[in-house]
């Protein structure tokens, strides 16, 4: 199966060593765009224990089955990346060059290759060689400490704004931009370094000259983002469940306060010496209904309410289901490619590669017939 076929990245031949986490995010991000992602599996798969099948990071992907520590394993790999335009490890660093595949062994192969290295800490600095994982490195860099209600510890927000906001989307950001430069005449290749701590710390930029400006207090659930603020925050409904809720203008905080049934009794929105009476007298109001009940009062309305929704729930909801926001592809539910493009369509095109299905189709059109020399194991 050809995977190059649509999306604005057709064409573009990318080189995925597995591993875990941020980096094959990354690689399918890039898949989904249209790139030909060819992922480099080691025979026994990653040990994780996670069925393949399940696995959608590795959707529009394509898979071959190398074992780098043998004899011709890095061989066979530097033939691949002689014909990509893209690499993506996510290795320590210097694991990558101890199995012969790091960045002075392909760009010899390859001066136009983009090699991007995808880390927690990064390539370089004290806790370089240092294992970790999402919430130690949004810990170091300051962020974790924004998330979570005050006087009890921060709150861990999934591994979405570590390993796939700091880490993925700027490895993204980085390849493609390195790209663009290769493609430049008398450009060249590189090595993008795209660690998530710097991620994470970028992610948090109008926060920092917030706080330099005196407008945010480093103590969290404090401010106006942070949970400090009682109308931008969630409450708990009369079911239950929970409405978020955000209507940070004035207009929009009328129309909420009017709908809620406040507004001839909440005190003034902008005396913050007044806000946790603000605060208790909107829970108060939300604990009367239902989720459902609530939902109904603000819908169709600019009071910026919604309902907060489960995993489950989330593709069900009207508005998400008539922009198809979610998909279904071989049985299994999954967000749809973003963002949208109106010339050159993203789309869903296969379900998670196979560890090693794909060997004989890459090695034909990639003409790297080491691949599937004889006695090579091609499957899982």
């Amino acid at each position: 199966m050809a995977t190059t076929e649509h999306g604005p990245l057709a064409g573009v031949r990318v080189v995925e060593l597995a591993g875990i986490g941020p980096g094959p995010f990354a690689a399918m991000l890039l898949a989904d765009l249209g790139a030909d992602v060819v992922r480099v599996d080691r025979p026994g798969g990653p040990g994780l224990g996670i069925d393949p099948a399940y696995d959608l990071t590795n959707r529009n992907k394509r898979s071959v089955l190398v074992d780098l520590k043998a004899e011709d394993g890095p061989a066979t790999v530097l033939d691949l990346v002689e014909r990509a335009d893209i690499l993506i490890e996510g290795y320590r660093p210097g694991v990558a060059e101890r199995l012969g595949v790091g960045p002075d062994a392909a760009l010899a192969r390859n001066p136009q290759l983009v090699y991007g290295r995808m880390t927690g800490w990064g390539q370089d600095g004290p806790l370089a060689e240092r294992a970790g994982h999402d919430v130690a490195y949004i810990a170091l860099t300051g962020t974790l400490s924004m998330i979570g209600r005050p006087g009890e510890p921060p709150t861990v927000p999934a591994n979405l704004v570590g390993d796939y906001a700091g880490g993925s989307l700027y490895l993204v950001v980085g390849v493609l931009a390195a790209l663009q430069h290769a493609r430049t005449p008398g450009g060249r290749g590189q090595v993008v370094d795209a660690a998530i701590v710097d991620g994470a710390a970028h992610l948090a930029m109008m926060i920092h000259g917030m706080l330099a400006a005196g407008g945010w207090q480093d103590r969290r659930g404090s401010n106006l983002l942070d949970g400090g603020c009682p109308f931008y925050g969630t409450y708990e409904t009369a079911d239950g469940q929970a409405m978020a809720v955000g209507p940070l203008e004035p207009q929009f905080y009328a129309e909420f306060s009017r709908l809620l049934g406040i507004e001839d009794q909440a005190p003034d929105r902008g005396d913050i010496a007044r806000w946790e009476e603000l605060r208790a007298l909107v829970a108060e109001r939300f604990r009367t209904r239902t989720r459902a009940e609530w939902t109904e009062v603000f819908e169709g309305t600019d009071a910026c309410v919604a309902p907060v929704l489960s995993l489950r729930e989330a593709p069900r909801h009207p508005h998400l289901v008539a922009r198809s926001t979610f998909v279904e592809h071989g049985g299994l539910t999954q967000p749809a490619p973003a963002p949208r493009f109106s010339a050159t369509p993203a789309s869903v095109r296969s379900g998670p590669a196979r560890p090693g299905a794909d060997t004989e189709a890459v090695a034909a059109e990639w003409d790297v017939p080491g691949l599937t020399r004889p006695g090579k194991d091609t499957t899982d």
